[in-house]
């Protein structure tokens, strides 16, 4: 029988607390603020790697847990990247790029790349241009020699005109008739006396004076006709001329006007082609840049409104779309709401006569216009949520190249007057993060996944607990007093900090890296220590700070335990039971976990179907569970079944339980409680116990186990400490104990006890108090034992069954009854039940 005195944990064993002397200073604004990773070396090394390889598809996917500070060490790291590339010189500033307009297809906007800060100073010059050739042209045109050519060139015309309308009038009066000129054309009317004819006259006239009327107007009336053809030739001549006066007149000021810009931008091969092409727009509408109010109304000098809307300057306008100007060096985007148009850009649009317009002013750069050239950091929760988004992103690194599109136009909306403006090319290195199961469902679901995202970053949710790492503890608090303006914390409140991270990932050689959570704490301390008025924040403020959280947090925790206290939910905390035993599981309500003893029952009787969880049969149970379930069976048969069949039907059951169980962690419970049916040996009921356990009886380690420790402690503090009470622990979970200082106080006190076992005879042997048994040579258990009990009482089950002459395995149908009250054993189904259990609470882990 195993020593119980060797299996308790001592209390020096129970908890790992810092010393603070060890830190080597009384207060953290003694430290310099931390400014690098802590013990993510692994993650450092990705990121160094993706950041450095400048080749397509080369972007980079960061996974960890929430709160390891993810995204703003990402940021800081490329900062500081940068910085150092800066001060070597070797850092490129990322171009700009403007929007102008399109004279061949309006619609379609056209791209011009610039140096940075060079688009900018583009759109300004693009608008000084536009306020000279405004000015010059209508200086030029209201010049006395402009109007005196002018004046000629129609004076000379309206001569030419007045002269054949002259020698026509004459010719019908030679005729009898008179020429009437109305904004209908031009009309003969007969003459009598020297006056025209009234229509009563000509109504008088007999039928042999009309015809004679009518013959001498024909030839008249071709002769007039023939004046008039004349007259406009010399109406189109004349406005030609006028015409061609403007343009040379405009010629020689656009000359003038563009020559200093178009030697500015001689190098720049694109502004050049689009000056040209603003040069030629302008000659040949020069008319929009007149501001004189006597502008020539015939609609052959008229001009011709650009597309798009009413600025009918439309074409002299530069969107600086993307402007870098004052940019030292690559860009570092972090769009928190990474939707279509936030991150791809927009197409705006004005109201204008009833309906809606746009034209490349209106064009608003993305993230991902914003980052060319540098870098764009998404998350991916965000980053999915958003319908397009993620395609558009696929899209983006699949083609180089963004394009600004309508939203609507994906799901085939239709959008009033959509542009389709040039594509620019896309050199960004595309930062995402997300936690692991993300990354392994994109990998395995998302064929274009690898190809976009060849590097990944693994950010570890908990790193050593070194001295080194320690003092990037303090440094971190140091870091977070400084940035929020906290007051900064003695040595003690920093080592209390330090157990706090231990506690955290439940292992005493580990600290947690998720440093969001941690900066809470700092936080919360601080505002401890402003109640209290006290200078530096100490470790009082510190356990303060969590105990509130906890407070917070742990309302069902204290209705959990006031349905125990008041038998509402049964556990005893002292006596001996045959066949059942205190389990121990963890209830997870979000980011809140707590402990919660929970009776574990086992009947065993005549049968062959081995193990049997109700709870699985209830479809109450996980995958998990279940598996643990069907390891008994074989540890049972391993042990037990060697020189005889398994005759044997056990069912076990989490009492009080009505959601879902998952974990195998009571598996170890659930054996000694059928060891214990069968050997008919009662169990301490002072006792808990957690574990999983193999095929060999081997135990294994489990989670949760400070809060199952804590849960099974609250219980038996509620109930008053017998001085017996504790709780069973695998051995390979020492390494995991960080409980709360009142349960070491309690172990030092002798009011509580931690045992830990590693294997299912030492745990037996703890529960029963009576000794397990090891088989001798000839194979046999010492008589007396657990085992040698519950070897005999297998064998008597095994014969008593083959006398009834039952088979050696039942149908199926037989199989599926249940017990009646004759007696007949309960032979369920094998397989159960095919459907897949329900997720819930674990029960065990």
């Amino acid at each position: 029988m195993s020593d119980t005195d060797s299996l308790e944990v001592r209390p020096e064993e129970l908890r790992l607390e810092y010393d603070p002397a060890k830190l080597g200073f009384e207060c953290t604004d003694e430290l310099v603020p931390l400014s690098d990773f802590v013990g993510q070396d692994r993650a450092v090394r990705s990121l160094q790697f993706g950041l450095g390889l400048k080749k397509p598809g080369y972007n980079i996917f960061v996974t960890g847990l929430s709160g390891t500070g993810k995204a703003t060490a990402i940021l800081e790291y490329i900062k500081r990247r940068l910085d150092d590339q800066a001060a070597t010189g070797d850092v490129a500033v990322p171009d700009d790029w403007c929007y102008v307009y399109n004279f061949d297809e309006p619609d379609r906007p056209n791209v011009i790349r610039m140096p940075a800060g060079e688009g900018k100073l583009l759109r300004n010059r693009l608008d000084q241009l536009l306020e000279s050739v405004k000015s010059n042209i209508d200086r030029r045109f209201s010049s006395e020699e402009y109007e005196r050519s002018r004046k000629e060139t129609v004076e000379r015309g309206q001569a030419q005109a007045q002269k054949l309308m002259e020698e026509a009038q004459s010719l019908a009066e030679k005729g009898g008739f008179l020429l009437r000129f109305a904004p209908t054309g031009v009309s003969l009317v007969p003459l009598i006396d020297g006056k025209p004819m009234s229509p009563e006259q000509f109504q008088e006239l007999t039928k042999e004076q009309r015809d004679e009327l009518s013959e001498r107007e024909k030839p008249i009336t071709e002769t007039v006709n023939e004046t008039g053809d004349q007259v406009r030739t010399i109406e189109r001549d004349v406005a030609e001329q006028v015409v061609q006066l403007d343009r040379d007149v405009a010629e020689v000021v656009l000359k003038d006007s563009f020559e200093a810009i178009e030697a500015t931008y001689r190098d720049f091969s694109e502004v050049s082609q689009f000056l040209f092409a603003l040069r030629r727009y302008a000659l040949e509408n020069v008319q929009l840049l007149r501001n004189d109010k006597e502008r020539p109304s015939n609609p052959l000098i008229g001009a011709q409104l650009p597309a798009g809307g009413s600025d009918p300057f439309l074409a002299f306008r530069c969107n600086a779309f993307v402007n870098n100007l004052g940019v030292e060096g690559p860009p570092i985007v972090v769009e928190p709401n990474p939707n279509w148009t936030n991150l791809f850009g927009r197409i705006e649009r004005r109201a204008t006569l009833g309906t809606y317009v746009s034209d490349h002013t209106l064009l608003k750069a993305g993230a991902v216009h914003k980052a060319n050239g540098g870098y764009l950091i998404l998350n991916l929760v965000d980053l999915m949520t958003k319908p397009g988004a993620w395609d558009g992103l696929k899209r983006l690194i699949r083609a180089g190249e963004v394009s600004l599109e309508d939203p609507g136009e994906q799901y085939g909306f239709f959008t009033p007057q959509t542009l389709r403006p040039e594509p620019i090319p896309v050199d960004v290195k595309l930062v995402v993060t997300g936690d692991p199961m993300a990354y392994f469902l994109l990998s395995a679901r998302d064929e274009e996944f690898w190809e976009m995202f060849k590097v990944k970053a693994d950010f570890d949710y908990q790193i050593e607990r070194t001295q080194e790492n320690i003092l990037a503890y303090a440094a971190f608090i140091c870091a977070s007093c400084e940035r929020e303006e906290l007051h900064h914390f003695d040595a003690e409140a920093v080592a209390r900090v330090v157990d706090y991270g231990s506690r955290v990932v439940d292992d005493r050689e580990k600290l947690s890296a998720r440093f969001g959570r941690l900066r809470d704490v700092v936080i919360e301390a601080d505002y401890w220590r402003s109640i209290d008025g006290a200078r530096l924040v100490s470790g009082e403020h510190v356990d303060r700070a969590i105990d509130e959280r906890v407070y917070r947090l742990n309302l069902i925790e204290e209705r959990m335990r006031e349905m125990i206290a008041n038998g509402t939910i049964i556990i005893d905390t002292g006596g001996s039971v045959v066949g059942q035993v205190n389990g121990l599981s963890v209830l997870k309500m979000g980011d809140f976990s707590f402990g919660k003893p929970a009776r574990i029952t086992a009947n065993t009787f005549l049968g062959q179907r081995g193990v049997v969880s109700i709870d699985r049969e209830s479809q109450l149970s996980g995958k998990i569970h279940d598996k643990g379930v069907l390891v008994l069976s074989g540890y049972l048969g391993s042990k037990y079944a060697q020189d005889k069949p398994l005759s044997l039907l056990a069912s076990i059951s989490f009492e009080q339980e009505y959601q879902s169980i998952d974990g195998d962690s009571a598996s170890l419970a659930e054996l000694c409680a059928i060891l214990s049916s069968l050997a008919e040996a009662p169990i301490r009921q002072d006792l808990a116990m957690t574990g999983s356990v193999n095929q060999k009886g081997e135990v294994q380690p489990i989670g949760g186990l400070n809060q199952k420790i804590e849960g099974f402690y609250d219980v038996c503090r509620i109930a008053g400490f017998t001085g017996t009470q504790g709780v069973m622990i695998p051995v390979r979970n020492k390494r995991n104990l960080m409980p709360r200082k009142d349960v070491l106080e309690s172990v030092e006190r002798g009011d509580f006890h931690v045992y830990a076992v590693d294997s299912v005879d030492e745990a037996i042997e703890l529960l029963t108090g009576e000794t397990a048994g090891e088989r001798d040579a000839e194979g046999k258990f010492p008589e007396g034992t657990i085992n040698q009990r519950v070897d005999v009482r297998l064998r008597e089950m095994g014969e008593t069954l083959r006398r009834f002459g039952r088979p050696q395995r039942p149908d199926q149908d037989n199989d599926k009854k249940s017990m009646d009250g004759s007696g007949e054993p309960d032979l369920p189904n094998d397989e159960g039940d095919p459907d897949e259990p329900k997720p819930g609470s674990d029960g065990g882990e």
